[in-house]
């Protein structure tokens, strides 16, 4: 069954689009979207998203959302904390690239986010829609964990208050939260208006958008070779711990199969726009390198093709189990 389900992730076209581009990048074409499109797609998709999840967060009750908003807050605090400890056991970084490798992993990936739930929608499985306020719950206190703790490992202070605008400024925390409240005020009869626009061709704009990741995700895949195998092997790893806890809590705290499947998948996601930018205003220390070559080189599609599959096969399992 597994391998069924991970079978039909792999055909499905966003993750075809994404292997495209990584052979695009492979054969040394000169396939790659114009930026002022790339910036266009990425708009859609985050503003999508969150007025999608507004219109479900109108619908929904402080008795179902409450208890995984904690539970997400809570996470957001113990997944960079892990990682940096993790990171400690398995590689030789110092306090500042692992502080900025823990804020990439404590925070999210919106692309992996959406690929989920179209996998899920595809499996006919129910996911609540309140989960895109985790999303954006999720994107904030990680990156300023991460940097907390590689803040300990500097010889200077770190510009907090700088750091902390660019994190709650950044354009996926403004497009998301706009959205949120888009969604939340016009309800399900305005959402109806505009529904041709974000519904029918969501799926189309995420396959241009993934075509493009693989590019870039292509052109980070020679730096693999000197991140050192303790790198990959967290990058690998940590992604399947941390979205196991992902999933756990989701059960815990009175979701069901799709939704406790979507916040393990948050949960194992690492960011590649909101903590990249944060942590070079920050931690000009940090090698973007390292973090980068590990958030998209290698978690990024990592979690694309296999990931989601196992997370949402973990969060039946647990499902059955009565969690």
């Amino acid at each position: 069954m597994l391998w069924e389900v991970a079978l039909q992730n792999l055909t499905s076209p966003p993750v075809l689009a994404f292997a495209l581009g990584l052979v695009a990048v492979a054969i040394k074409s000169d396939l790659r979207l114009p930026e002022a499109v790339y910036q266009a797609l990425s708009i859609y998709l985050l503003l999508g998203i969150g007025i999608k999840g507004g219109v479900a967060l109108s619908q929904s009750t402080p008795d179902e959302i409450w208890l995984p908003i904690l539970g997400a807050l809570g996470l957001g605090v113990v997944i960079p904390w892990l990682a940096f400890q993790v990171l400690g056991l398995t590689t030789k970084l110092d306090q500042i690239n692992r502080g900025a490798i823990a804020a990439h992993y404590g925070s999210t990936s919106l692309v992996t986010f959406t690929a989920a739930l179209i996998f899920l929608d595809a499996q006919q499985i129910f996911v609540e829609g309140y989960v895109t306020t985790l999303l954006a719950i999720l994107e904030i206190p990680g990156i300023i964990v991460g940097l907390m703790l590689a803040s300990r490992g500097l010889g200077r202070s770190v510009n907090w208050g700088e750091s902390l605008r660019e994190v709650l400024t950044a354009r996926s925390i403004v497009l998301l939260a706009g959205g949120l409240a888009l969604g939340l005020v016009t309800g399900t009869a305005g959402y109806a208006r505009i529904e041709p626009f974000f519904g029918a061709l969501f799926t189309g704009v995420l396959t241009l958008f993934l075509l493009e990741m693989g590019i870039v995700a292509g052109r980070r895949i020679p730096d693999i070779k000197s991140a050192g195998i303790g790198l990959v092997g967290f990058s690998l790893g940590f992604p399947l711990l941390a979205g196991s806890l992902g999933v756990l809590t989701g059960h815990l705290t009175g979701m069901g199969l799709g939704g406790s499947a979507v916040l393990g998948v948050l949960t194992a996601s690492a960011s590649y726009i909101a903590a990249p930018a944060a942590v070079r205003l920050a931690l000009p220390e940090a090698s973007p390198g390292i973090y980068l070559t590990a958030s998209l080189g290698i978690t990024f599609p990592f979690n694309l093709i296999v990931g989601i599959p196992l997370l949402v096969s973990l969060s039946g399992l647990m499902e059955g189990l009565g969690l």
